[in-house]
């Protein structure tokens, strides 16, 4: 969203006060808004603000850990800030190193960006796949409540931490190299996941972010998770049936919330649900077919997940390098 008003005229790095603290960042200059739990850095002096910005974005992270067992802290403090030390070669060297590192992670970004609409194109896919072999499948309609209910059992400390993804359905944390928060630190309240349980992120049912699990696990109290009364329906083609593309929109329309940022999906709203359910031999028929059709697509997603992963990690591992010295950008451009 765009404003004719602003609140700083500058040039500026800024980053997230909470919620995405050492994840966020951006270099600005010029007339812009900022959030009040935005941190905005000017004023400059000794620094070049390019060269300023990609080392504070590559080690804030560290600064920003706290000692916790949490990659992040949910909040800034200024001492993270203030204390953070950050080395000052010669500003000439640090234009070159700012220069050098545009025109390299321009190109990292560029590929990243191809990846993701490769990304965007699968996901389409996969679920034109689903609406076009759900389609052929028909059977008695039951509300969600009649196959379900609510779990509250208690978590145990051990166990693996799962999330529940748009594209993926419920997965490990730890497999994802995107998430930063992988152990959080208090798991009093997280609640017991066991295989064949559905699982809803509350926040994100609207976008598709549920599914049946295959793994044991614990997830945040924010999740509900819903335990199968019925041994009537199986757990793949609940899965199918459950992400697809109508399903989802039954979600948004049932969603509550002044805008999307707010949505909630709750349990007395998502039980009135209503689901296709076929003869069993039927929906394992669906599901094997679903799982035929869709390997494919699930081994190029993979594939380009992989390939972003990498692309970002060596463009992280190159903007660390270059601004702590570890190799000379001008003799790097020469040889490229």
């Amino acid at each position: 969203m765009q404003s004719t008003n602003f609140t700083f005229d500058t040039e500026a790095v800024l980053t997230a006060g909470d919620g995405a603290v050492g994840e966020v960042f951006h270099h600005v200059n010029g007339k812009f808004h900022a959030h009040q739990r935005v941190y905005v850095l000017s004023n400059f002096r000794g620094v070049v603000p390019r060269y300023f910005f990609y080392h504070f974005s590559s080690f804030f992270r560290l600064m920003a850990q706290d000692g916790s067992a949490r990659t992040t802290v949910d909040s800034v403090r200024r001492w993270m800030l203030t204390d953070m030390p950050i080395p000052l070669p010669p500003l000439d060297e640090q234009r070159a190193i700012a220069d050098y590192l545009d025109r390299e992670t321009a190109q990292i970004d560029a590929l990243v960006a191809k990846q993701e609409e490769l990304l965007t194109y699968l996901a389409e896919r996969k679920r034109s796949v689903l609406d076009h072999v759900l389609a052929d499948v028909d059977g008695e309609t039951r509300r969600l409540r009649w196959l379900y209910r609510p779990s509250s059992e208690a978590n145990k400390p051990d166990e693996e931490v799962l999330s529940v993804y748009r594209e993926h359905g419920v997965i490990s944390k730890s497999s994802r190299t995107d998430n930063f928060n992988k152990t959080p630190e208090n798991v009093d309240r997280y609640l017991l996941v066991r295989p064949d349980d559905l699982v809803v992120n509350k926040m994100k049912a609207w976008q598709g972010s549920l599914g049946i699990s295959a793994h044991r696990g614990i997830v945040s109290g924010d999740y509900e998770v819903l335990r199968p009364t019925t041994s009537d329906l199986d757990p793949e083609y609940a899965h199918f049936r459950l992400r697809s593309p109508e399903m989802v929109l039954e979600y948004r329309l049932r969603s509550r919330g002044v805008r999307p940022a707010q949505w909630r999906l709750y349990w007395q709203d998502l039980g009135d649900v209503e689901v296709i359910v076929p003869p069993f031999a039927e929906q394992r028929t669906a599901a094997v077919r679903i799982k035929s059709e869709t390997s494919q697509i699930d081994t190029l997603i993979a594939k380009a997940e992989e390939h972003i992963a990498l692309a970002k990690e060596r463009r992280s591992a190159l903007i660390a390098a270059a601004v702590t010295g570890q190799f000379d950008v001008r003799t790097a451009r020469k040889a490229g």
